[in-house]
């Protein structure tokens, strides 16, 4: 069976930074930080973490109540992302409501904080007079994509992965399978989060949230260094438009670059900490089913989320891989983890990347952590031609996911 090229001709972003794909991509380049001390953390004194990556610039009055009153921040999120990328994207509302366009959005679970103010009124009173339809509509687990498909009035499949910090590299990836298979000619693809103390509560149980920088909250994380001290939480929202390469040349689309590679592994050695062998397998396969070698790979985009034992597996692995002349980096050190946003956010930072001939470093990296195996952390900006990019997430219970990700080329 003859498999469609698949290609990008949309992207949308909210982030810490804000609002916009540039206004993310200018953030990273010029080395901002997106994290801050958060004094929502103040009221939980069990938590040792203070620190967190909020997103500003955005109103959730910019959404028409009658679409916002069944919305949480996370689907508000997702929706302006997905309006970016659909106006990038040049497509019109026919094309949306035609069927042959889909979506696949996830995210961690439904909104926490709902969740949190219906059983606030139930442990109060015994009652669930609050818990009306609209309130069930913000707590499924699929309610982003939704609330999205609702909006935009998206006809085709809709798919909400929720796989944690994979979540929306897996979507991109079962976006690029469908339309290669000629399942869909577009699907918009990505994910959303919203923050809650719980996230920063979970990890910080598990002894892998950063609590030594509270003070110096753009000190933190700190990826493959030596200091780091564990994750910061953050949130938004990021989206792809994913489009087989003959629909977008027949729409006279501009094609942003290819996705030409992807692969989703488990490792059932543990739920926690990973191996670097399964990694190194789930790269290896995204770069065979893109045809490629680890010699063809300009940059890796890390997970690295600053954990002192994920950090190692993924980097013993991508020296498995691509040995210490391939450049890498993660882009966590600059906005903290957005949990199912950050594969298609990071995704979204490697598409510009690709496009501009530049790679960005990871930030607050001072001294790398030899025991993350012998690669190439940048830790300053480097300008180069950039044409394969593998990009990688790996979540907690085992859950692999890499894409390779190209410049397109006719």
């Amino acid at each position: 069976m003859q498999l469609k090229r698949v290609v990008i001709t949309g992207m949308g972003a909210i982030s810490p930074y804000g609002k916009g794909c540039d206004v993310l991509f200018g953030a990273l380049s010029s080395g901002q930080s997106g994290v801050r001390y958060h004094e929502g953390l103040d009221a939980f004194p069990e938590i040792g973490s203070r620190v967190a990556g909020i997103v500003s610039g955005v109103d959730m009055m910019e959404v028409p109540r009658k679409h916002r009153r069944s919305m949480s921040p996370m689907s508000v999120y997702a929706l302006l992302a997905a309006q970016e990328a659909v106006a990038m994207g040049g497509l019109d509302e026919e094309r949306l409501t035609s069927g042959r366009t889909g979506l696949i959005l996830g995210s961690t679970m439904g909104s926490v904080h709902t969740t949190e103010e219906v059983f606030h009124q139930y442990f109060a009173e015994r009652s669930l007079s609050q818990f009306t339809p609209m309130t069930f509509f913000r707590v499924m687990g699929h309610s982003a994509a939704a609330n999205v498909a609702q909006t935009l009035g998206i006809t085709g499949r809709v798919f909400a992965p929720t796989s944690a910090c994979s979540t929306s590299c897996q979507a991109i990836g079962m976006a690029y399978e469908a339309i290669a298979l000629g399942k869909q000619d577009i699907i918009l693809c990505g994910g959303t989060d919203e923050y809650h103390p719980l996230t920063t509560g979970t990890f910080d149980s598990m002894l892998a949230a950063s609590t030594r920088y509270n003070a110096t909250p753009s000190r933190t994380p700190r990826p493959f260094d030596k200091d780091r001290d564990g994750i910061v939480c953050s949130e938004g929202a990021g989206m792809f438009v994913l489009e087989s390469l003959e629909s977008a040349l027949a729409r006279g689309a501009a094609i942003m670059a290819e996705v030409s590679g992807f692969a989703s592994t488990s490792d059932s050695s543990s739920i926690a900490n990973p191996e670097p062998l399964p990694l190194y397998r789930c790269m290896q396969l995204a770069l065979q089913n893109a045809g490629k070698k680890p010699e063809d790979v300009s940059y890796v985009n890390a997970h690295a989320t600053a954990t002192l034992q994920g950090d190692i597996a993924e980097g013993q692995a991508i020296a498995m891989l691509v040995g210490k002349a391939t450049p890498v980096s993660s882009l966590k050190g600059h906005m903290g983890h957005a949990m199912a946003a950050s594969g298609v956010l990071e995704s979204i930072a490697c598409v510009k990347m690709l496009q501009h001939g530049v790679l960005l470093p990871t930030l607050n990296l001072e001294t790398l952590d030899e025991n993350c195996g012998a690669i190439n952390v940048l830790q300053t900006r480097l300008e180069q031609a950039v044409s394969l990019v593998v990009k990688n997430n790996f979540a907690l219970g085992g859950i692999n996911c890499s894409l390779v990700l190209q410049a397109y080329e006719a």
